[in-house]
């Protein structure tokens, strides 16, 4: 098994999370963001979602110091493919073997499916920056072993990303929308703050759903039950077979994510005549609520913006919660008061003439990145000074 050591830190391979110290690895990562609990990726891994013959081998990263004790993790992947992983880089591995290279296997660096903005770099409150260096070192070092082509570090926090580059990797930006609770008291308070224009369009639109006879049911912790679970998951399907042509997630991940975390779900189930229509699933970390998937099998005006946007920010204002980050894509969510962020990524290229090609493309992709964001904070729904 692969290893690299700093005289007091050494970094194995572990080829499933469940080889990791649960206590150890969530000690690790720490307590804001539950896509890094081990019982998030121990979902993904025994649901059947996240292994190798998905194309998702784990290849988790564990360090420790002298004594044994767990200092620091990676979760990392061996990939056959660049699906689900929201940074594309389908031009590049294109690229590559038209010019006769060979992209996959590649390093994925990331929660699978999910482009949630995180540690990478999970490392434990005691540890210091040899840590974070050995956990560098060790994911060259395993690429070179392995002989592929690439290590691609997706959706770091900026901390990690500033690590990384240090380390002489290539350093990739892209967008997402998140909201910021200014402080409100109630949702009216939010929309009190927005220009007169959007304001009334989202009425019209939370008043539309109302009128529809459909009701959302907030649910987490006991409150969620097997018959939820199955619902939901039968959304998610027939919405990710209309856009993708087949979902990620099996009905064994929510099973396990309901068992396991149920105080971090919160789904948002809608009903229709006593029927369940469609859902949302959202996840609680320490101050941020996380959307992440929404499904339907039918059609109903606005409500997916009800479902995904506004239950979301009423469920956040009434805990008193810090943000709510919307996932990717979507410039619709500007309206709605999700304003554009900067996310980023990090990527350690073997061959030096694709790294110099890679190198060159984001060099451009990045000041074009930073004018689009610029050019989207324009769009800003919120009300400026003398504005009604």
């Amino acid at each position: 098994m692969p290893d690299a050591s700093d005289n007091t830190v050494t970094v194995k391979v572990l080829t499933g999370i469940g080889l990791a110290d649960p206590a150890g690895w969530d000690r690790c990562a720490g307590p804001g963001n539950p896509f890094l609990r081990h019982a998030f990726l121990l979902a993904l891994e025994e649901s059947g979602s996240a292994v190798a013959r998905t194309g998702w081998r784990p290849s988790h990263l564990a360090a420790f110091d002298a004594s044994g004790r767990m200092v620091g993790a990676v979760p990392m992947y061996l990939k056959s493919h660049s699906m689900g992983e929201y940074v594309f880089d389908h031009g590049w591995a294109r690229a590559y073997e038209e010019a006769g290279g060979r992209y996959y296997p590649k390093l994925q660096v990331a929660v699978p499916f999910t482009p949630v903005p995180g540690p990478r770099l999970l490392i434990a409150p005691e540890a210091g920056e040899a840590v974070a260096a050995a956990l560098i070192e060790a994911m060259e070092e395993v690429a070179r072993r392995y002989g592929v082509s690439s290590v691609h570090v997706t959706f770091p926090a900026e901390r990690d990303w500033s690590r990384l580059g240090e380390a002489g990797w290539l350093r990739r930006t892209g967008v997402q929308y998140h909201w910021e609770n200014r402080g409100y008291g109630s949702f009216d308070d939010f929309l009190g703050a927005l220009n007169s224009r959007k304001r009334k369009a989202i009425r019209k639109e939370r008043r539309s759903v109302a009128e529809s006879g459909v009701r959302l049911h907030t649910l987490t912790g006991a409150d969620l039950k097997a018959e939820h679970w199955d619902a939901f998951h039968r959304f998610y399907m027939d919405t990710t077979d209309r856009k993708w042509g087949g979902g990620y997630l099996t009905p064994e991940f929510f099973r396990l994510l309901g068992e396991t975390m149920a105080d971090q779900v919160v789904l948002v189930m809608c009903e229709d005549g006593g029927e369940w229509v469609a859902g949302a699933l959202n996840l609680l970390g320490e101050d941020t609520l996380y959307g992440r998937n929404w499904g339907s099998d039918g059609s109903y005006r606005f409500l997916h913006f009800e479902a995904c946007y506004y239950a979301a920010l009423d469920f956040a204002i009434a805990r008193g919660l810090k943000r709510v980050e919307a996932g990717a894509q979507g410039e619709h969510k500007i309206q709605r008061g999700y304003l554009p962020v900067t996310t980023y990524s990090a990527h350690w290229i073997a061959d030096p003439a694709l790294g110099r090609a890679v190198k060159d493309f984001l060099r451009r992709e990045r000041a074009a990145v930073e004018a689009e964001i610029e050019a989207l904070a324009e769009l800003s729904p919120y009300r400026r000074e003398g504005e009604e």
